[in-house]
């Protein structure tokens, strides 16, 4: 068996294309305009392409883009001010802090000095305790973009058994609690679980969020099931320089499985999509209007 392999890239491109939309009729019937503000503290240079990117796509699906570049030694309290001003602008519908923040900032404290209808990435422990409990929220856009492509895939997820592997508030819980929404069954797995193994090869899905190079294999797999690899790790090429791989071994994974995402062009690509996504629907959500379709969960 040859995994079909889900392009995440392209499926990215096709979520932009339905906010690009959005933002259009929103635009046109309402004079309304979504903005997404984006504070970076420091010059961490991966932290930076992600900014420079994620401005890039909110301009190209007609929202407006605020940056704020902070020095590395700002104090808490002149961040926290920061985000007190977004939380109270009118043309800011979305706020993201990003992370990781240099170490004598509270991390906790400053996401949840979010306004969390403006969260849109999902981490405020009131969206945290409303998407636990099943309630609208902002979703993670990680696992929101996961879902999203095993909703296109698949079509129903009812019924399905599903393994996340990986626990972090990030993607392996927030991931879990949207499988359940679809009527998944689902199994939180992670590094210390007994026979991991065993317990991946009763998935119809299997979503792996570890942080561990290429740690699934083929032989762990259900023949013809759906694996979602958002794993990025970069190791070392035996002919030198490096390579970026998943948390599945793809070769051998895509040997056994119904459908795979890449990495890299699998679930990268719609972190941002999902972001954009989100900003939309907290601009409608503010403004009284309906959220758009296909966009949240």
């Amino acid at each position: 068996m040859t995994a079909t392999v889900i392009d995440g890239k392209a499926f990215a491109a096709k979520v932009r294309g339905q906010v690009a939309d959005g933002v259009a009729k929103l635009k046109e019937a309402h004079g309304i305009t979504p903005g997404l503000a984006v504070v970076l503290v420091g010059e961490d240079p991966a932290s930076q392409v992600y900014v420079r990117s994620k401005g890039k796509m909110t301009v190209e699906v007609g929202m407006a883009s605020f940056e704020h570049r902070l020095d590395v030694d700002t104090s808490e309290a002149d961040l926290l001010a920061v985000i007190d001003q977004l939380n109270n602008d009118p043309a800011v519908h979305g706020i993201l802090v990003q992370l990781p923040l240099p170490g004598h900032l509270d991390s906790d404290l400053v996401i949840n000095s979010i306004d969390p209808a403006k969260d849109v990435d999902g981490f405020h422990i009131s969206n945290v305790g409303l998407l636990g409990t099943g309630q609208k929220s902002m979703v993670p856009c990680t696992p929101l973009g996961c879902l999203m492509m095993l909703r296109d895939y698949h079509g129903s997820l009812s019924g399905m058994n599903a393994v996340v592997i990986g626990r972090s508030n990030i993607v392996g819980k927030p991931m879990a609690q949207l499988l359940l929404g679809d009527s998944c069954t689902v199994t939180i797995a992670h590094s210390r679980t007994k026979d991991l193994p065993a317990v991946v090869g009763q998935a119809d899905i299997v979503v792996a969020a570890v942080g561990r190079p290429q740690m699934v294999t083929g032989d762990w797999i259900k023949p013809g099931a759906t694996v979602i690899d958002v794993g990025i790790n970069r190791v070392e090429k035996p002919e030198g320089g490096t390579r970026l791989v998943g948390d599945a071994d793809f070769e051998s994974c895509a040997a056994v499985a119904g459908a795979i995402t890449p990495v890299p062009g699998g679930v990268g690509p719609m972190t941002i999509a999902c972001l954009l996504a989100n900003t939309l629907t907290a601009c409608c959500r503010a403004n009284g209007l309906p959220e758009p379709e296909g966009l949240t969960p």
